[in-house]
């Protein structure tokens, strides 16, 4: 399962550095998106694959 670090405070619900798991990914008409869930898994986000490149990285 492929892990990702936020590099950017996401809008009031994540601080800079949490770390996420990517559970799902789709694609409908040449747009990805991927749904996220927080490590410590209070909840799950939802980000097109522009957002995934820009305010994450990944760490494995």
């Amino acid at each position: 399962m492929k892990m990702l670090k936020l590099i950017e405070d996401y809008p009031s619900t994540y601080k800079k550095g949490t770390k996420f798991f990517i559970i799902s990914d789709s694609e409908f008409i040449g747009v990805k998106s991927y749904v996220l869930l927080s490590e410590d898994l209070r909840g799950k986000i939802v980000v097109s694959e522009e957002e995934l490149q820009n305010k994450f990285v990944s760490i494995n």
